[in-house]
């Protein structure tokens, strides 16, 4: 126990135990697979997400949700989750990442959950928008976002020992990306464009031995926390920078007295070793595999990540339908029979 500050590390993986939140979670949107409503998805997600959630043992705040209380039946911030035992903890949540892509059947859509030490989770909610950069170990002390982007590609491939030719930088696939874009190629890096999840792209850019070598872009605040959580587990880095959407936005924030020069490092957003990550996949992409249905059950691929151990795993699971449907109401079945009894 740090006498200090009176707190005692969590010696649970409760990681594992996320992993049934984000199995469910996945499980339940990937019905609606290329049905094209987002809404329909991430209803399912979420009602599945928070059955399973209410059943962990912990004392949860939603720090990271489905927006204020107001606008969110369930899972919205502020929100207490579990059984009310100890740990104390902070829960954000992305019941899919990737809603669009479910919605419209295409790959790299997953569930995620990231749980902390309470107090230790820190969203700069006021800024929807961030810049970011994002890498590995091997070049975690030589990133500098403040820097020009050659600069930090050529300080990457350094540290990495590759050629910058052989250098891969993954971008969301939007407009304001096109300056990025030309300077990037200009430097002689790899571009690799994604339509959407940037949490699955910044994990990717943040494991070793991964063809993406880095992220770089503007995307969304809560995206860049959650990523956060999965980045200070295995050890890479995340920087960010606050961007205002328009001049009005900006305005807002200078009056509001946000530092839009403050560069937001993995310790920032992340302030603490004890941090759990889990996610699965709901539409096969490059981190996981999606979810599979066969006659009476499904399988799932998940990663559980523990940021004390720095130990990461890859779950493969196989899910019999009816043994579930014996069971309480987390049960996946549960969730497919309110997502069609809701339409």
């Amino acid at each position: 126990m740090d006498e200090k500050n009176n707190y005692r590390p969590m010696e649970r993986n409760i990681a594992m135990e996320l992993v049934r939140v984000t199995e469910a979670a996945a499980m339940a949107a990937a019905q609606h697979l290329g049905k094209g409503d987002k809404e329909l998805v991430d209803g399912a997600a979420v009602h599945a997400m928070r059955n399973v959630l209410g059943f962990v043992r912990m004392d949860g705040i939603v720090v990271i949700g489905e927006g204020e209380k107001d606008e969110a039946p369930m899972l919205y911030i502020g929100e207490k989750i579990g059984d009310g035992s100890d740990p104390k903890v902070d829960i954000a949540v992305d019941p899919v990442d990737g809603t669009t892509l479910t919605a419209r059947g295409l790959s790299g859509a997953i569930a995620v959950v990231a749980l902390s030490a309470r107090g230790t989770m820190h969203c700069p909610r006021n800024l929807v928008y961030m810049n970011k950069i994002v890498t590995s170990s091997e070049a975690k002390h030589v990133l500098d976002i403040d820097a020009p982007v050659s600069e930090n590609i050529r300080r990457v491939a350094a540290a990495k020992g590759k050629k910058i030719s052989e250098i891969t930088v993954v971008v969301l696939d939007r407009p304001r990306h096109d300056k990025l874009l030309k300077d990037i190629r200009h430097a002689g890096a790899r571009v690799k464009l994604i339509s959407d999840g940037d949490i699955a792209a910044s994990i990717e850019a943040a494991l070793p031995d991964t063809d993406v070598d880095m992220l770089m872009g503007i995307g969304g605040t809560t995206e860049g926390v959650l990523s956060a959580a999965a980045i200070r587990c295995i050890d890479g880095c995340i920087q960010c920078k606050g961007w205002p959407r328009d001049e009005k936005e900006k305005q807002a924030a200078i009056e509001r007295g946000d530092d839009l020069k403050k560069v937001y490092c993995t310790e920032d957003l992340i302030s603490s070793d004890d941090v759990f990550f889990a996610a699965t996949g709901v539409s096969t992409g490059n981190l996981l595999k999606g979810v599979r249905y066969f006659s009476g059950g499904a399988t799932t691929q998940s990663i559980a990540m523990r940021g004390r151990s720095g130990t990461l795993r890859w779950v493969d699971a196989r899910h019999n339908f009816s043994k579930l449907a014996k069971l309480d109401d987390t049960s996946y079945v549960k969730d497919r029979k309110w997502s069609q009894s809701s339409k």
